[in-house]
Parts: structure tokens; sequence; C-alpha cells
């Protein structure tokens, strides 16, 4: 990709190589995302790509291009390239300090959606673990009237949360700030949101490589994979409403054990909520 030949900057020349790249170190669809990643470092839309095959462009550009195929075919997510990841059709701006979102976790907002039989009431949300802010954010832009707080452990990661309330118009009614999952927050909370880590240490070495970008401890929930529920219950008994509702992301298989780990903490789950995949996501937890 990186000769000087016009016919090698071609941009079907760079998208066939592009595409031999990623499939041979596995990615699954491989002309796809090679045709995703030329758009990005080319700065045309992805349509082009296919439109305009003759086109060469500059060996700056091929380069670009060439480092970007590097990065995916080590494994690194398009969502890193980018910079970004759509979550409940909006756009969040990511960094190596949060969690990818992943469309897993809209699981929560759907549910505490359909919980809410008016959306124009002035409800309090509070998102433990924020990250992107994703959760609190998506679920503010469905609520016109309602008010929330991010809390994370990483100031960085809070920095990025603002900025995405910023660039979604969101800022005047989510408010961030540092803490773990005892934070000090002022005044009850109707809903509850979080996506705590939950897969055991001894596991951490075996996700596949994408995840791998993420930070660790967005990811791993201890030895037993369930510490930030114990945290969490805690939290989530102190702030939550008597007749608020706190929607927590789970891993697959763990309703059992989180619903025991709230019991002692005095919650009760009252509802399991599945992906698209089926998959137990979400618990329902109340007082």
């Amino acid at each position: 990709m990186s000769a000087l030949a016009p016919e090698t900057l071609m941009i079907g020349r760079l998208l066939e190589d592009a595409a031999a790249r990623l499939k041979a170190a596995g990615i699954a669809t491989p002309r796809h995302e090679a045709r995703l990643i030329l758009a990005l470092a080319l700065g045309i839309e992805p349509t082009a790509v296919l439109g305009w095959p003759e086109h060469v462009v500059d060996p700056k550009l091929a380069a670009a291009a060439e480092a970007l195929i590097d990065r995916r075919a080590r494994g690194e997510p398009v969502s890193r390239l980018r910079g970004k990841r759509e979550f409940w059709s909006l756009d969040f701006v990511l960094s190596p300090d949060t969690l990818d979102p992943r469309p897993d976790s809209e699981t929560l907002i759907a549910a505490a959606l359909a919980d809410i039989p008016d959306r124009a009431a002035r409800l309090r949300v509070v998102d433990f673990g924020t990250g992107t802010g994703c959760l609190l954010l998506a679920l503010l832009s469905e609520l016109p009237q309602a008010t929330g707080i991010g809390i994370d452990i990483s100031p960085a990661a809070v920095a990025v949360a603002q900025r995405n309330a910023a660039a979604l118009g969101l800022a005047g009614r989510a408010e961030f700030q540092i803490g773990g999952w005892d934070a000090r927050i002022g005044g009850p909370a109707d809903v509850i949101l979080a996506n705590p880590p939950y897969i055991s240490s001894s596991e951490i070495g075996r996700l596949p490589s994408e995840v791998a970008f993420d930070p660790r401890g967005a990811l791993d929930g201890g030895p037993d994979g369930l510490s930030a529920y114990r945290a969490l219950g805690a939290a989530i008994r102190g702030l939550l409403e008597p007749a608020g509702k706190a929607y927590i992301e789970i891993g697959a298989g763990q309703r059992l054990q989180v619903a025991r780990v709230f019991g002692e903490s005095g919650l009760t789950v009252t509802a399991v909520r599945r992906d698209l995949a089926d998959i137990e996501r979400c618990v329902v937890a109340t007082l």
C-alpha cells in the first residue's frame, strides 16, 4: 500500500489490499471494514470508496490508511480508530480511559424507558461508572425534563463524558463528578444505571482482542466478577427512591449471583431483561 506507483495508489487497489490484510488477520468482515477504514483515512464517505475505484490518492493519505489497517489487523476496534461510537443513535467520543459502548448496553435504556409511564416527568437519574456518559445521556435524550449525574473514578473519563454532554446539547441537564461506587451524592434518585465491571480477573486475559483496548478497570470484576456489585448494592440501597428502580448490566449467566449479592444489600431483583442475542443482560432492582 505504501508503494508510489500510481496503480498501487488507486482506491480500488487500496481496498483490495486492505481487505486481504484484514482477512489474513481473521477479521470476520474484512472488505466491509476495509471500506470503512479507507473512508476514514481519506476523509470521504464509504460509498465513495466503491464509486471511485480508479481515483489515485495522495501517498500520505495512503500511508495513513495503511497505518489504520495495521491497527485494525492487530485487533483494535474500528470505533477506536474513529475515536467515537454510536450508541442509542447518538455519537459518543471515546478515549483510552473509557469503555467502548456496545449495543448490549442499550438493553438498560430500553428497560428503563419501558418502565417510565410519563417521559415528561421530572426524574433524577444517577449513572455509576459513567465512562463516556452513554447510559446517562442516552436516557436524558428521551426524557426532556429529567436531570442526572454521572460518576466515574477516572478524571479523564469524566472529562470525556462532559465533552459528550456538551456535544449532544445535554450539558444543562447532566453533571459529572469523580468518584467510586461509594461516591457521596446529595438527594435520592428515581433511576439508577450502571454497567459495572463483571469479568472475573482470571478471564481477562482470554477476552477477545478488541476488548483488550478497553481500560482494565472497566472490565475486571475481581476474583468472582462480582466485586463491583457488592459495592454497588450498598450505594443503590442508600440512594434509590422508595418507588425508584435500578437498571444494572450483568454478564452472561450472572443473574442469580447478582440477585443474591443485591439481596444481601437489602435490594430485590424484580425483573431481568435480555439483549438482542437473547442473553440476560440487565437486572432491575428495587428496595
